[in-house]
């Protein structure tokens, strides 16, 4: 007989999968505007190919790091805060097993189960891993599954750097005169994607949120390319 069980993916790999879909889409996006900005801004200046080279790459070296350590570092401190809270948790269960059992046992409850169901769960959890049941059902982590700050800061910054790499290529490839509308318009269709990618990610409407991405991209363009072309025509 042929198997046909569906092998469906757990609730919380598929929302930790998600989260880091949705947190690559945006720092592809932090990336793709930031960088758009700088070279835009910096044309406004100037047409050198040098120069526009050496600011796009700048801003691609400099957003990726600071993405990367700024994802490190609020990780690490999430990381270090679920320690802290296991640690204290395994404390709690050596020294007050009753009141533990207890308490999971009203947590249980007051997800909808009756107290004797509640009671006779608790138990049985608390026989099998103790410490995993209360992670899970008190704390709402999973031991195994720590956040990993490496993980974060090597995604936050291979998306931003990806997204940056789009228009400082715009800007530098073309010939001189097509390198603004190029750029602007390679700009504003990767943002229309972004936009979309991360309203289907959330599953809400994808309109509001392309305009919300590419109307702030279409501004921080339009503002440092305005900046861009005053300093230039004063000479700075």
């Amino acid at each position: 007989m042929t198997d046909t069980t569906t092998h469906e993916p757990h609730d919380g790999a598929l929302g930790s999968r998600l989260n880091w879909l949705r947190a690559a889409v945006l720092g592809a996006n932090d990336g793709i505007v930031s960088t758009a900005g700088l070279v835009v801004g910096v044309a406004g200046a100037t047409s050198d190919r040098a120069a526009l080279l050496t600011a796009g790459l700048a801003g691609l070296l400099a957003g990726s790091m600071s993405m990367a350590v700024g994802e490190y570092v609020s990780v690490s401190t999430q990381r270090d805060s679920e320690r802290a809270a296991l640690a204290q948790e395994r404390r709690e269960l050596r020294e007050q097993p009753e009141a533990e059992l207890e308490e999971l046992t009203e947590l249980l409850a007051e997800r909808g189960l009756t107290r004797d169901v509640a009671r006779e769960a608790a138990v049985q959890l608390t026989e099998r891993d103790a410490l995993r049941a209360h992670a899970r059902v008190e704390l709402g982590i999973d031991p195994d599954e720590l956040t990993n700050p490496w993980h974060a800061a090597g995604a936050s910054f291979l998306a931003f750097t990806v997204g940056a790499l789009l228009p400082l290529l715009a800007i530098v490839w073309p010939p001189a005169p097509a390198r603004l509308w190029v750029t602007v318009l390679s700009v504003l269709a990767a943002l229309t994607l972004t936009g979309w990618c991360s309203a289907r990610l959330g599953s809400a409407p994808a309109r509001p949120a392309v305009a919300r991405v590419v109307g702030g991209g279409a501004l921080a363009m339009a503002v440092t390319y305005a900046a861009g072309s005053l300093l230039g025509a004063a000479g700075v």
